[in-house]
């Protein structure tokens, strides 16, 4: 049997991130030739991914990074199975270099063939699976755009934003940062209220309308009544219409103007795990 020694077995887990006994064993069984271990260790993990296809996968890290000039953002979500994963530095530091890949591709398909160290994300998730034993895949993929982007990472890696702001003005990254933290802590399901869908408004006025009947309205009234609660509804829950979370006498879009009067929030990205 062919000697595996203690260098060859850390060179082994440094590369893969895999357990020590799993190193070794893999050495083992590839008579110490070093691709052949990776390779039995890539489709350990293949077999447990397969295993573990249909569990739920709804923890994870959800990160967010901008580019050099503020210019363009990107979310991603590394997804698994357990908080206990989650909150694993290994695991939060794949799901950031992850995101830094992300920035130079467009789409969640895209990143999955992208190249990490010589395989593809797709081969590293599968990779990393084995070690872990847990599935992991990527969740959410978000890109944002805009003249001044500015990004947020709540504490714990559960909710990520992402903020475009119409120009890059003196102190813009202050004020993204502060809209993506309302954004973060708010969850506004729109920018404005020309983003909020047909059935979401449909619904709302639904809902209104019962309550009124429940308080004994009139039934002429309600039309009226309802579309006064509905514009309740967009200045509570449109981001730029919300009261600004560090000064609830002003509005998040007069806040963006206080920087600069010409300012506006032009989009916004928001993914939540847990």
């Amino acid at each position: 049997m062919v000697k595996i020694t203690a260098s060859e077995v850390n060179k082994l887990r440094k590369s893969t991130g895999a357990g020590m006994m799993d190193c070794k064993n893999a050495l083992v069984e590839a008579e110490g030739d070093f691709d052949k271990a990776i390779e039995i260790l890539r489709k350990k993990g293949q077999k447990v991914a397969a295993k573990r296809a249909d569990r739920d996968s709804s923890e994870g890290a959800a990160i967010a990074r901008v580019n050099d000039s503020n210019t363009e953002g990107v979310i991603v979500s590394l997804n698994c199975e357990t908080d206990f994963v989650a909150k694993n530095d290994t695991f939060v530091s794949l799901a950031q270099k992850l995101a830094e890949i992300a920035l130079g591709h467009a789409s969640k398909e895209e990143l999955l063939a992208a190249d990490f160290e010589g395989i593809s994300v797709q081969e590293k998730l599968i990779e990393q699976t084995g070690v872990i034993g847990e599935k992991i895949e990527i969740g959410d993929f978000r890109r944002l755009s805009a003249p001044f982007v500015g990004s947020y990472i709540h504490a714990g890696n559960k909710i990520a934003t992402l903020v475009g702001l119409s120009a890059e003005v003196d102190g813009a990254s202050e004020v993204a940062k502060d809209v993506a933290m309302q954004a973060a802590a708010m969850n506004p399901v729109a920018l404005d209220e020309s983003g909020v869908d047909q059935e979401t408004i449909d619904k709302e006025i639904e809902i209104a309308k019962d309550q009124l009947r429940e308080e004994g309205k009139p039934e002429a009234m309600l039309d009226n009544i309802a579309k006064g609660k509905l514009k309740r509804f967009f200045k509570d829950n449109t981001l730029v219409n919300q009261a600004f979370i560090k000064d609830g006498k002003i509005s998040v879009a007069e806040y963006v103007k206080s920087a600069d009067k010409d300012l506006k929030v032009t989009g916004f990205e928001r993914v939540a795990l847990g």
